[in-house]
């Protein structure tokens, strides 16, 4: 392929939309299969497929980045007591991961081919936002069980997992599951979302791992270039949007989210009546 200046503004919107989506509960899935119906990267079927996946790596990494010190076990500021609870951090996040890594390996190419769809991902994103409504009501008049990520037990943190399971299914957004698991499971808000984040970074390592590997490593100089312009715009764009969000959540809820989704899944639907399903045919 020829690799070109609006093939590389493409690849920047990408990166954006990634940044954005990947940790407000909007799904990032979703959000990039409509965007590529507009936005089309001259490449390769199997690379695009591949790509969109793998962006996600520089999402991942502004997490890394902002909490480096907070994941460290090893780091000479910490007590030895906060060593440990770091080192227990890890083993809630290896324990909620168990669920969707064992679903995900059974039924995730069932799900690529039945439901990346437009209707699917409209469907899911409708619901999903009424559930975020729903749950937000439920819970205004609640107090939160688990006010600290330190005090977040192991079978909080497994059912939150199990929570994650249902973002195999696109639209539904793997931050968005897990975050509604852990507020109607008792976490506070805060809590429910800096876990999410954390979670996030054995799921996403471990996603793009399997993609690339499946793609293999017979990359183009231009494939490199739009991986690399990706990812990198993906980490900017995301470090704005978790300080954003975490910010944003200690004195708002989430009901923002839900009339959002639920206004972009009734546009996503209209638009089907109007042109038909652009992702039948994939």
């Amino acid at each position: 392929m020829d690799l070109s200046i609006v093939e590389l503004l493409k690849t920047i919107i990408l990166g954006i939309v990634e940044g954005l989506t990947e940790w407000l509960p909007v799904s990032s899935t979703g959000h990039m299969i409509l965007v590529d119906e507009f936005i089309q990267l001259n490449v390769t079927t199997q690379f695009k497929d591949m790509f969109l996946v793998v962006i996600q790596l520089g999402a991942i990494l502004a997490v890394v980045v902002l909490n480096f010190e907070k994941l460290n076990p090893f780091s000479s500021w910490k007590s030895q007591q906060e060593k440990r609870d770091t080192i227990s951090l890890w083993g809630k996040v290896i324990v909620a991961c168990i669920p969707a890594a064992v679903i995900g390996l059974l039924f995730n190419k069932y799900m690529e081919e039945h439901f990346m769809t437009a209707p699917v991902v409209a469907s899911t994103l409708i619901l999903y936002g009424v559930l975020f409504i729903v749950v937000e009501n439920y819970n205004k008049h609640r107090t939160p069980r688990v006010s600290d990520l330190n005090k977040l037990d192991y079978k909080t943190a497994f059912i939150i997992g199990m929570f994650q399971v249902l973002s195999l299914v696109p639209g539904t957004s793997r931050s968005g599951a897990t975050i509604l698991g852990g507020i109607l499971y008792g976490t506070s808000r805060y809590v429910a979302t800096e876990f999410t984040f954390f979670l996030a970074i054995p799921v996403m390592f471990g996603a793009s791992g399997l993609k690339m590997v499946k793609f293999g490593w017979n990359y183009t100089g231009a494939e490199i270039i739009i991986m690399l312009v990706g990812m990198v715009t993906a980490f900017i764009v995301s470090i704005l949007s978790i300080k954003f969000l975490l910010r944003y959540i200690k004195n708002n809820d989430f009901k923002a989210f839900g009339w959002y989704r639920i206004v972009l899944g009734i546009i996503v639907i209209a638009y089907l009546f109007l042109v038909g399903d652009p992702t039948a045919n994939d």
